[in-house]
């Protein structure tokens, strides 16, 4: 029997993967091989900011290069650089009149200093909104993952239960994404993978009637954490904020106070694309933090920077890796360490 159960969850995953239509978020393959002889989080995060770091600091140290002063030309050129690493244009500008009137001070006499001065007004606006999610101060503490399909939304999810699980939490999933097919299957093979339970309905049932249920089964289950999948395929403004508003008012009644969080999910590696998922979804669905996936390997790591810039926005979460423990609080001054270095 456990050797059906096994035969079946592996050849849904198989389907899964080889899915066509919408893109599909992966499942994970399982950690392997002593977590002693990975390398630590600050080399993987290193390690996925790489080509960031070409992008930005490798073409900035390019710049400089034999310069005798900083001057107005030179500000100029780093802003055009800051646009193309995918900090984004109003970023961008606001950090370079910063770094003018820091220029006017005589703050910046040579290409170490702007270099320096780059970082620590890159690193201010990280902290100025950075800050860790406290599931700790709501019992259930609900939060509800928004995202477009294909980011990593379900496998976001997981790796949160599977986290919190492992400290000892009580966890609950409600598969709300009732749209997409398998999404509910996907979810609970994280579930089973994080040992927690999933409420799920049928596909196309209604997401609120879901949520409800799961609402129920927190308190009932005096579950620590309920975490709320929703579709990602909602192809209007109106279609959207409407559904999302639907799911706050049924959360919001059956436990008072929640949702507590409304997490953005968006995929680092899109770029500018993730910056118009941001400002839509915080128009429509009150974002209060954001997960940044797929930073691995991606030269638009400086996403991290608009995103949390422009729209206000904590990042509270990020992705450097398939592994189950690759996403990690996110933490400002390591980002911008690994970033420099």
């Amino acid at each position: 029997m456990a050797d059906e159960k096994k035969g079946f969850f592996s050849g849904l995953m198989g389907k899964l993967a080889g899915g066509g239509g919408q893109p599909q978020e992966t499942v994970a393959p399982p950690v392997t091989g002593s977590e002693a002889t990975r390398p630590g989080f600050f080399e993987r995060l290193k390690k996925g900011l790489s080509r960031t770091q070409e992008n930005l600091v490798g073409r900035i140290d390019t710049l400089l290069l034999g310069k005798k002063q900083i001057d107005a030309d030179t500000l100029e050129e780093l802003e055009e650089i800051l646009i193309t690493a995918d900090i984004g244009v109003a970023t961008s500008v606001e950090l370079i009149r910063t770094l003018e009137q820091r220029l006017k001070r005589n703050e910046l006499q040579d290409g170490e200093a702007l270099k320096r001065a780059l970082r620590e007004e890159i690193l201010a606006r990280l902290e100025k909104h950075a800050a860790p999610l406290d599931i700790a101060s709501a019992t259930p503490f609900v939060i509800v993952v928004i995202g477009v399909n294909g980011v990593g939304k379900t496998t976001t999810i997981g790796k949160l239960a599977n986290r919190y699980a492992l400290s000892g939490k009580r966890v609950l999933l409600a598969a709300a994404d009732t749209f997409r097919a398998a999404a509910a299957e996907q979810l609970e093979i994280w579930g089973e993978r994080a040992g927690v339970d999933v409420i799920r309905h049928q596909e196309g049932a209604d997401p609120s009637a879901v949520v409800f249920d799961a609402c129920k089964a927190a308190l009932a289950r005096k579950a620590d954490l309920l975490i709320i999948d929703t579709a990602g395929r909602l192809h209007t403004k109106i279609n959207l904020m409407e559904e999302m508003k639907k799911i706050r008012r049924v959360v919001g009644r059956e436990i008072p106070g929640a949702p507590h969080e409304t997490l953005l999910v968006l995929d680092a590696a899109t770029g500018q694309n993730a910056i118009s998922q941001a400002k839509l979804f915080k128009e429509a669905a009150e974002v209060s933090g954001v997960a940044l996936t797929k930073l691995d390997g991606s030269a638009k790591g400086g996403i991290v920077v608009a995103v949390s810039n422009e729209f206000q926005l904590p990042v509270r979460y990020i992705g450097v890796g398939e592994g189950v423990d690759d996403l990690r609080d996110f933490e400002p001054q390591q980002f911008v360490a690994a970033l420099f270095q």
